[in-house]
């Protein structure tokens, strides 16, 4: 049996992070850095993220570079509008039947997503929201909503593993809307109050992926689509600008 070689190594170690996770669409993929944990040089990662771009899985933006493509774009827009609507309503119907410990454990976890912000992990930040909101809209009576949204959530999964891993900024937003969405409850609010809060919240999530998608999009003019046929490193990183250096070497 012949060696790996190379390529195909950098090529399969790329597919699995992919795969598993661990590189979220939007997630910048610099050369040097993923050269040097394989002790490669550049070309043979570059040779598979082009692979990767072939197949969908990578796509190149000008000033950025390289970064895991942003999937199904239109699913997960239809996906959050939908989710928008039926949480809220669960939460604004699970409301009345959340006990003060209910509402102690809100806010415990929303502590802990707090305290992920300085040290942003946006995989473990999306789990902790999950379980927040899993705390408010759990006691929904209507049992046809709650799987509607349990399907909303599985759906999310599968579409992407995070949407904060390229808009983290959106993440501290998200624990003061979190923090107001359990004061609205905890002072009885009316429920359709709670709704709209539970339903902005959401939507404000989608709104800024929108943004970031639209800040993003890669050129269609064939001009700006040859610039953007080599990785671009990220600005001001070491490694980056090492990157830059020696694929211009081997252009």
């Amino acid at each position: 049996m012949s060696a790996e070689s190379k390529s195909e190594r950098a090529y399969r170690f790329l597919r699995e992070r992919i795969d598993d996770g661990r590189y979220v669409p939007g997630y910048r993929l610099v050369l040097a850095q993923i050269a040097s944990e394989l002790d490669v040089s550049v070309v043979p990662v570059r040779e598979a993220i082009r692979r990767l771009e072939a197949e969908g899985l990578v796509t190149f933006v000008r000033n950025v570079g390289a970064q895991v493509a942003l999937q199904q774009e239109t699913e997960y827009l239809h996906t959050m509008q939908t989710l928008a609507l039926v949480e809220g309503f669960a939460t604004s119907l699970s409301a009345p039947h959340l006990t003060p410990d209910h509402l102690v454990r809100a806010r415990e976890v929303n502590e802990r997503m707090r305290r992920t912000l300085d040290d942003f992990d946006p995989h473990r930040f999306t789990e902790l929201n999950r379980q927040f909101h899993a705390v408010l809209f759990e006691e929904c009576p209507n049992p046809h909503v709650l799987d509607l949204v349990h399907r909303g959530w599985n759906r999310m999964r599968v579409l992407r593993d995070s949407s904060f891993s390229f808009v983290p900024g959106r993440a501290r937003e998200s624990v003061e809307e979190h923090a107001r969405i359990i004061d609205l409850i905890e002072q009885g609010a009316p429920a359709l109050e709670i709704e709209l809060a539970a339903r902005e919240h959401r939507t404000a999530t989608l709104d800024a992926v929108l943004s970031y998608q639209s800040e993003h999009k890669p050129p269609t003019d064939a001009a700006s689509a040859r610039t953007t046929t080599e990785p671009v490193p990220e600005p001001g990183a070491a490694a980056a600008a090492s990157a830059s250096s020696q694929e211009a070497q081997i252009a």
